[in-house]
């Protein structure tokens, strides 16, 4: 079944049959604030902002979301407009490579057949652009940059989040060289 949906773009969306009918969309995060518990994502061929909210991100396994990076996602209308109720998918944004230089020096290859670290966040700026976590049964700080939580498909952490990192030795100490959620770690 196929609903046309009102407004300028007339656009066609998939229909998936549940408790209640939600539509399949997909779009780009506009922003998220982990700290209010909520944000938006831009429907692809719409200019209609799609609520997201930190529960239905929470249930996908993650705490944030990065800014510019692509969601699939399952959403019914409410009385202020469409709201997620789940996440399919999450893809980071797109952009340039690693910006900071001392990872350039590392072979993509290499890193993703790094172990996946159990950590714990430390604390983290995102003004500042960075922050620490520490490997369980480790005092050892783990450098983590913004742009590295961005490519990984994250916005923030939150001061005790349980992460999973990626880690390279770098020439001031280890950097994380991946971020993910705990729950879409396997060890």
């Amino acid at each position: 079944m196929r609903q046309d949906l009102s407004g300028d773009d007339k656009l066609l969306v998939k229909l998936v049959s549940n408790e209640k009918d939600q539509l399949e969309l997909a779009g780009i995060v506009k922003w998220f604030d982990p700290s209010k518990g909520f944000g938006f994502v831009v429907q692809d061929g719409s200019k209609e902002d799609i609520l997201l909210h930190a529960n239905v991100l929470r249930n996908f396994g993650q705490s944030s979301v990065a800014d510019g990076a692509r969601v699939t996602f399952l959403a019914t209308r409410t009385q202020r407009g469409h709201q997620v109720t789940e996440v399919v998918k999450i893809q980071p944004p797109v952009g340039d490579a690693n910006p900071l230089a001392e990872f350039e020096e590392f072979d993509p290859a290499v890193v993703a057949n790094l172990p996946r670290l159990a950590c714990r966040v430390k604390w983290f700026d995102k003004a500042k652009g960075f922050g620490f976590a520490n490997a369980f049964g480790s005092h050892d700080d783990i450098f983590i940059h913004v742009e590295i939580l961005r490519k990984s498909g994250l916005a923030d952490l939150l001061p005790g989040e349980a992460i999973s990192l990626r880690v390279i030795q770098g020439k001031r100490g280890k950097l994380a060289a991946e971020v993910s959620s705990w729950e879409s770690a396997s060890f």
